[in-house]
């Protein structure tokens, strides 16, 4: 595959920086209050009352008491983006991100009462890919793919072990890290080499379209699960 520019990750770090700037600037400016946050982070009573926004914006807002919290999201999704986006294409990761978050943040939904917010619930669906592209490709990666596997599996287990800790939405954690492998499991590449004037070159075997029925089913699954709770709760 020609490598790209991961315009989509850049413009994922640019617009999530920008809303940062944004809460920082709305404390500063408008009595201490974070604005921002208290329109789009996740809360269960607010959801339910049918700010459904709420599903989907706390992916680009994190906490202003710490620099912590969006350097290191930041830094994982520079880490692990342009490789994915090379691989999928810019639609199908434009999804994988926005589709692990919703996950998450269902999940979070689902089965925490807490506040919560974080481009985390995203960048655990991108480790969920990572590891389902490797595992369908594992034949043409070989043995690097089975290290990387490893690896993934390590990182994922001590990042959802030190999620246990009081203030950390370990659900969003889990919820991501299951969207972002569903997708990937049923509609990221399958790669193939291939031989084109006298040069081989690698070709997703994937059929086009795919990945948007699994990402409506993705989709679907997270909100049926988010209706249900509605449906228990009376909304």
């Amino acid at each position: 595959m020609p490598p790209t520019k991961p315009y989509v990750t850049y413009a994922f770090m640019g617009f999530t920086i920008l809303v940062y700037l944004l809460q920082l600037g709305s404390k500063f400016f408008l009595g201490g209050l974070d604005y921002p946050a208290a329109l789009g982070l996740k809360a269960n009573d607010a959801i339910l009352q049918g700010e459904l926004w709420r599903l989907f914006t706390p992916m680009f807002l994190h906490s202003t008491s710490s620099l912590l919290h969006i350097g290191f999201n930041m830094y994982a999704l520079y880490a692990l983006g342009p490789e994915l986006e090379r691989h999928f294409g810019h639609f199908r990761y434009l999804a994988l991100y926005l589709l692990s978050g919703f996950a998450g943040n269902v999940a979070s939904f689902l089965l925490s009462p807490e506040y919560s917010l974080g481009a985390s619930t995203a960048v655990f669906g991108l480790i969920g890919a990572q590891g389902a592209f490797l595992y369908h490709n594992r034949s043409l990666f070989g043995r690097i793919a089975q290290r990387a596997l490893v690896n993934i599996l390590v990182v994922a287990g001590i990042n959802l072990f030190i999620g246990l800790s009081p203030g950390i939405d370990n659900w969003g954690h889990v919820g991501g890290l299951v969207g972002g492998t569903l997708f990937a499991l049923f509609g990221g590449p399958l790669l193939q080499v291939e031989a084109e004037m006298g040069a081989l070159k690698l070709s997703d075997r994937r059929e086009p379209g795919t990945w948007v029925a699994a990402g409506l089913g993705v989709g679907l699954l997270f909100a049926a699960l988010a209706a249900v709770k509605f449906f228990l709760s009376g909304g």
